[in-house]
């Protein structure tokens, strides 16, 4: 939120690196005349921006934080990964400077928000940023589901779980499951079955209106747990559903340079962009590489 001059501070708890750049943080910030709140300290009141120090994992801690404030998330990438982390350590001085100079752009990304109705009726909620997946609570055993789309019966097959992402999380747990990988400009939702016993299931991409419903039928031998993110979870019983759909509040990452998404994917994969032809001359007569062919 512009014109407040706080931030709140999120670092990884167990690694020291991220603690050690906290205290770095609160200098840099104080020097510049704005305070930095760790997250235990959090009075539930407006920030410019949440700096989290870590890596994915701690910038989906960030964003459980400020649901519901709309305050942007400026990721500082201490781990692995880091596809949502906007910079590394090494340009923290810099990205704390245009932070504070308001020198920054703000990129929304949808969110799912997720309803599970017991079969006695109940309700429950929750969201997240990557995706909710409805799973089996039994590994020996598979869970029974139908999906369907706006109330229209898509298919029954019994899987290890179905994984409802957002683009955002087109390069997680979805990505794992076969599922392909979306721009998180395109506005939309993808539906992938894991490890589905059948020979026609695919993964699904539907429209962000859609809501998709996976109800575990009568006939599962398993139980089900919806996860969001992999880091909150509610129990779903035989009988019950889960309503997956487009949620109404973005979650907001500070950007400071355009970096396209392709530049983005192939950095953080570490992706060849060169096949084992690279080098032979293309002709574009014959429409194919120069040279004897193989074949």
């Amino acid at each position: 939120m512009r014109g407040v001059s706080r931030a709140l501070v999120v670092s990884h708890p167990l690694a020291p690196t991220a603690q050690r750049l906290a205290g770095r943080v609160a200098a840099q910030l104080g020097t510049g005349g704005w305070e930095a709140v760790p997250i235990e300290d959090d009075d539930g009141g407006d920030f410019a921006a949440a700096v989290a120090l870590g890596g994915d994992g701690t910038f989906l801690r960030a964003a459980e934080r400020v649901r519901g404030r709309a305050i942007p998330i400026l990721g500082v990438n201490v781990g692995h990964m880091g596809f949502l982390q906007q910079a590394d350590v090494e340009d923290l001085d810099t990205a704390l400077a245009r932070l504070m100079a308001g020198d920054y752009t703000v990129e929304r990304r949808a969110t799912v928000r997720a309803e599970v109705t017991g079969p006695n009726g109940h309700k429950s909620q929750g969201w997240a940023v990557n995706e909710a997946t409805l799973e089996k609570t039994m590994t020996q055993r598979m869970i029974e589901v139908e999906v369907l789309a706006d109330g229209h019966p898509i298919s029954t097959f019994g899987c290890d779980g179905v994984v409802c992402a957002t683009p955002t999380g087109s390069t997680g747990h979805a990505f794992s499951g076969g599922g392909p990988i979306v721009w998180p400009q395109v506005d939309a939702m993808l539906v992938v079955p894991l490890a589905a016993h059948a020979l026609f299931v695919r993964p699904l991409i539907v429209a962000p209106s859609t809501v998709v419903t996976i109800e575990i039928l009568p006939t599962s031998r398993s139980e089900g747990e919806v996860s969001f993110d992999g880091r909150r979870s509610l129990p779903v019983p035989v009988g019950g559903r889960v309503d997956v759909q487009h949620s109404s509040e973005p979650v907001q990452l500070i950007r400071f340079e355009p970096e396209p998404f392709a530049d983005r994917l192939v950095r953080k994969f570490a992706l060849p962009v060169s096949g084992w032809r690279k080098g032979e001359a293309w002709d574009r007569g014959t429409g194919k590489a120069g040279g004897a062919d193989p074949c």
